[in-house]
């Protein structure tokens, strides 16, 4: 038998709720030549049991800890057999077909290392979704955003970003990428265990010369929230913290030092503005966030100083050209394309 051409990866932890509701639409909508993998991360809901007995064609990895995203989905990766691995969270619906795109765009060329389709609401159909909606980039100073979405202003699609184009990033949510490119990078970086993930392979994947694409013509719908729930601490802490790592990892060499002291500054404003609204567990989070990247410095200038020396052209790749802060809450550019107004 021939090995499949994607091995569909679900992380779960006690999410039985939810593979009862989405699973259903990846089994439907996948073809033979595709596995699925289900990343148990120690659940105690009786996953386990309800797959064998209502989707033997899943393959149960069930594992003896919870390792989070990263640690899930490394586990089960070393264990699949496809040409394409697609990370897929617990909670999305795909559609009829999705995998016919995404394989014809890589296989028309060999540099495209990881692809996204794209993501909308499963809640409000019509709408984004905040986590990936067309495609993920990132501003001058590291703060993602994306086509569909910047801070918390999400628009409806209107097909105003049906083109496949370039990305920064791909959303985790979703986020197809070659087996053997996954593997070479040693996965996704366990330091960062929520968030940010996906945004640093991504970002490792276009230092290597790798291209990283939205295809607009493969759409699942997602419902988020469900690994740490929005205004939670440990979010808060996540997201601050394994941002400055990100930095560190992948910024070109000269620009590094700047821009990290600049994040920080503006992480500082970010603090202080918590606490005006009201919010002193946020400030507490940013403060516990730094303190923990500083912890990490060394390990991380380690990182990066050896996955430069593996790539003989090793070239780091550019963000955007301007502060989405600046953009977004000073001259009020809430969307994507009138962003470009301003350049």
């Amino acid at each position: 038998m021939s090995a499949p051409k994607f091995s569909i990866i679900i992380v779960t932890w006690n999410g039985l709720d939810h593979l009862k509701t989405f699973l259903p639409s990846v089994v439907k909508h996948s073809p033979n030549n595709s596995e699925i993998l289900i990343a148990d991360n120690h659940s105690t809901d009786g996953t386990g049991e309800w797959l064998i007995n209502h989707y033997p064609r899943c393959r149960h990895i069930y594992l003896d800890d919870n390792y989070g995203y990263c640690g899930g989905n490394n586990r089960a990766a070393a264990q699949a057999k496809g040409e394409i691995l697609l990370f897929l969270n617990n909670d999305v619906e795909v559609t009829p077909d999705w995998l016919t795109p995404l394989q014809k765009l890589f296989d028309s060329n060999p540099d495209i290392g990881a692809i996204q389709p794209k993501l909308r609401d499963y809640s409000n159909r019509t709408r984004f979704e905040y986590a990936g909606a067309a495609g993920g980039l990132l501003d001058y100073y590291g703060y993602p955003f994306c086509r569909g979405r910047i801070f918390d202003t999400i628009e409806q699609d209107q097909q105003q970003y049906d083109q496949q184009t370039l990305i920064h990033w791909a959303s985790g949510a979703a986020l197809a990428v070659r087996s053997t490119l996954f593997r070479e990078l040693e996965g996704f970086d366990e330091q960062f265990r929520f968030h940010m993930e996906e945004i640093d392979l991504c970002w490792r994947i276009r230092n290597r010369g790798h291209a990283v694409v939205f295809q607009p013509e493969s759409t699942v719908y997602h419902l988020g929230g469900g690994s740490l729930t929005s205004g939670s601490y440990r979010k808060w802490f996540y997201n601050y913290r394994n941002n400055l790592i990100m930095l560190l990892k992948n910024l070109p060499k000269g620009k590094t030092l700047s821009r990290i002291l600049m994040r920080q500054l503006l992480d500082g404003v970010a603090g202080i503005y918590a606490l005006f609204r009201l919010k002193p567990q946020e400030t507490v989070a940013i403060v516990h966030a730094h303190l923990s990247f500083y912890g990490h410095i060394r390990t991380v200038r380690q990182n990066r100083k050896s996955e430069q020396a593996k790539v003989a052209t090793y070239e780091p790749a550019e963000t955007k050209p301007y502060s989405i802060v600046w953009q977004y809450f000073i001259r009020g550019r809430k969307r994507y394309r009138e962003l470009h107004k301003s350049q």
